[in-house]
């Protein structure tokens, strides 16, 4: 078979989750020699769509099955981008008409599948697939350490905390900055950006007013980001809501300590002290960033890799190659 990968604004991807997850689909499909193309003009079997409005999947729809992949929730959408609660109306509309033209959907945790099957609109089957990490990329690499380091000067017994993501509000960049204030002697790093007339205000006035041991990186990749998640004391993710966090697999595969927020899409996955650090509130946040300071958590994060070894590339290939293999099945029988 032949796919289809579509997205529309493929330039814009980049920069984002969505983005990373559009490359691991390439990766997936590459590892279990399933031909993929990005060319809507190509020839192919079956369209499997990341980003598209309604009338598009229609279209595709007229002749080939469509998979939808749902990176993309009404919960995940609160308090990200200014004027947020204007366009949320709107966003929800549009994802009801994307999820109601599937054959079938594609979402990254059974959490995200649930919240998909709760719209009263999907008759389509969904399928919980993780976005999968391509584990050689974040093999262990001293000259991407060394990059990372000299990128900010860091002294080489400097205690680093990173945050990643682009600069939504629900990522809880105001509490990686608020925790920063109790820990002056720690350097906190987010790597992130967005134009400022999308932040939210709250967020604008929080990283005009971050400590003096706070820094701002922007969009960083390459060398210097997989030697962040390498050569740093701990990864602090205070996101309220997620669909998975390719950064957190991305961490784990760099074998870097986790602190996270206790949110349900992490419930049936990570497990605190085990696989990873949860807290509830920057008190906790705080107490765990120091304590990880101070101690050895390899048993924790060697159990976190076992997390990331079951959401590897060549894993993903073959459940979307099922999934593939369903929809056009399914489409026959339709037929």
């Amino acid at each position: 078979m032949k796919v289809l990968l579509y997205s529309q604004k493929q330039s814009m991807l980049k920069r984002s989750g969505i983005g990373r997850a559009f490359y691991h689909q390439k990766k997936a499909l590459e590892s279990v020699g399933i031909e993929y193309t990005t060319d809507p003009k190509d020839t192919y079997d079956l369209v499997h769509v990341n980003i598209a409005h309604s009338k598009v999947i229609r279209q595709f729809r007229k002749k080939y099955p469509v998979i939808v992949h749902g990176h993309s929730t009404v919960q995940d959408f609160r308090r990200s981008f200014a004027m947020w609660r204007f366009i949320a109306p709107f966003f929800y509309k549009h994802l009801q008409n994307i999820y109601r033209d599937a054959d079938l959907i594609i979402t990254p945790t059974r959490y995200s599948k649930f919240l998909i099957e709760s719209m009263h609109v999907v008759k389509a089957p969904v399928l919980a697939i993780s976005n999968g990490i391509h584990l050689p990329d974040y093999a262990h690499d001293e000259k991407k350490i060394q990059a990372f380091r000299e990128r900010f000067n860091l002294k080489p017994d400097q205690k680093v905390v990173i945050g990643v993501g682009l600069l939504f509000e629900r990522k809880g960049i105001h509490d990686f900055i608020e925790v920063a204030r109790t820990l002056p002697d720690v350097t906190f790093i987010w790597f992130g950006g967005l134009p400022g007339y999308m932040m939210t205000h709250f967020i604008r006035k929080a990283i005009k007013r971050k400590p003096k041991n706070v820094i701002m990186a922007g969009y960083v990749e390459g060398d210097v980001m997989k030697g962040a998640f390498q050569g740093a004391t701990c990864m602090f993710f205070p996101s309220y809501e997620e669909t998975e966090g390719i950064v957190v697999l991305e961490a784990l595969a760099s074998r870097l300590p986790i602190i996270i927020r206790d949110i349900p899409v992490y419930y049936d996955w990570l497990f605190d002290k085990k696989h990873v650090f949860k807290g509830h509130n920057n008190y906790e946040f705080k107490m765990m960033i120091e304590s990880l300071c101070k101690n050895d958590v390899q048993s924790v994060v060697d159990e976190g890799y076992k997390i990331v070894e079951e959401r590897s590339i060549e894993k993903v290939g073959i459940e979307l190659k099922a999934a593939y293999e369903k929809v056009l099945e399914m489409k026959k029988n339709t037929r």
